[in-house]
């Protein structure tokens, strides 16, 4: 039982990011994001990662590592000048029309 609810916690968290990032996606935007919370959040889940590697917990590792990078391209996407920003999301999306 412990294992299904830690399971059920970790898939939940990792796709907790998901609409956030599929959203920079299909809109381009990022003006609303606060850029100080996703990099204390990449550093949270990077500081997770580094504890969970210490202590062996694979599941600690593999959960937080999904979240950095999830959480990451969020940020990349927050800091990226437009025009760049634009070519990623054309990459990752080709079908929304470019604005």
């Amino acid at each position: 039982m412990v294992l299904v609810i830690g399971s059920v916690a970790a898939l939940i968290s990792m796709s907790a990011f998901l609409p956030q990032a599929w959203r920079i996606v299909k809109t381009r935007k990022t003006e609303d994001l606060s850029a100080v919370m996703w990099t204390l959040q990449v550093l949270g889940f990077l500081a997770w990662l580094s504890y969970g590697a210490m202590l062996a917990a694979w599941p600690i590792v593999v959960e937080n590592a999904v979240c950095a990078v999830l959480a990451g391209f969020i940020l990349a996407m927050k800091l990226l000048p437009h025009h760049l920003r634009q070519a990623v999301a054309d990459r990752v999306d080709p079908d929304v029309p470019s604005r």
